[in-house]
């Protein structure tokens, strides 16, 4: 197994700059194909703007590989919806998607649904609370969905600063995920962002995934999209540095319970006992227990909703 990961991180591991702009754009418009950018928002005023001026900028004016960029809002209780509105996005709210269908919180929920209010034939996913943002990000993992037809869904890898130490970020993909796919799916362990919310899919794959609806999202949909495609349907690439919002202890622990859960489900899909996750905080007299439900929800693939399968017959 270490031979295979080490084969496909030597050809299915790369760098923005092996695609430069003006070969993947000779690439979009030999296919024809259309790329959505979708950004899943939740009080992201002070950075959402930003990502969207950039991406209109660099992929929409200056060079056309971006048809459309669709923020979807999921209950914003600032300016979210506003500030991306005026940058020049769509903004669409989560509810508004799919109405038949109480929404569940979550950001895998976000991405489900997406699917629903966007037409590309490529599907990028960025994170919308990542600062100093570049455009990079999107040209690294689209560019091997347009000049490659075997490759299916692109990761971005990148460091991770943390304070001030590099490459310490993404302490729930260290901690729970690194070893959960090393120990039970080998194959991926060559991801070095396996958790990481910039990636890039045919919508042909997208729409015959599960999602979940929380944060395992990204674990589910890796695993998930190697039992469907294939290892060598799968690559990464670098684009640098992301810089964005950390969370605090109890919050990564949360995520860790619902990517352990995600991992669960799909180890042993017949596991029925609903998980909850019991945190502590000091309170005016000693520790209080705070229990949460961890998030084990997940939507079908997109492909077997009634809606969706109108939409594609119009």
């Amino acid at each position: 197994m270490l031979e295979e990961t080490e084969r496909w991180l030597a050809t299915h591991s790369w760098s923005v700059a092996d695609r430069p702009l003006h070969r993947v754009l000779a690439a979009k418009q030999r296919s024809g194909q259309r790329v959505s950018v979708v950004l899943p928002a939740l009080n992201e005023e002070a950075t959402v703007g930003d990502i969207v001026s950039v991406i209109r900028h660099d992929l929409v004016f200056q060079a056309p590989l971006v048809d459309e960029i669709v923020v979807v809002d999921s209950g914003s209780t600032d300016r979210t919806a506003e500030v991306a509105a005026a940058a020049g996005a769509r903004v669409v709210h989560r509810d508004e998607i799919l109405p038949r269908l109480p929404a569940m919180p979550g950001k895998g929920e976000v991405l489900w649904r997406s699917l629903l209010a966007t037409s590309g034939d490529i599907v990028a996913f960025v994170d919308a609370d990542l600062r100093e943002f570049s455009s990079d990000f999107v040209l690294g993992i689209v560019g091997p969905l347009l000049t490659d037809p075997g490759i299916d869904l692109v990761k971005a890898m990148y460091d991770r600063p943390l304070g001030g130490a590099a490459g310490q970020g993404g302490r729930v993909t260290e901690l729970m995920a690194r070893p959960l796919l090393n120990m039970h799916w080998p194959q991926l362990a060559g991801f070095v962002q396996p958790l990481g919310g910039e990636y890039a899919a045919r919508r042909s794959l997208l729409e015959r995934l599960p999602f979940p609806v929380g944060y395992g999202v990204e674990l589910g949909m890796l695993v998930d999209s190697l039992h469907l495609v294939g290892l060598d349907a799968l690559a990464q690439v670098d684009v640098g540095v992301r810089r964005h919002r950390h969370q605090d202890g109890q919050a990564l622990g949360r995520m860790s319970a619902a990517i352990y859960r995600t991992a669960q489900l799909r180890l042993a899909r017949g596991h029925l006992v609903r998980p909850a996750l019991t945190q502590f905080e000091r309170g005016v007299s000693g520790f209080e227990p705070r229990t949460y439900s961890v998030d084990t929800e997940e939507r079908p693939p997109m492909a077997e909703i009634a809606e969706y399968a109108e939409r594609r017959v119009a």
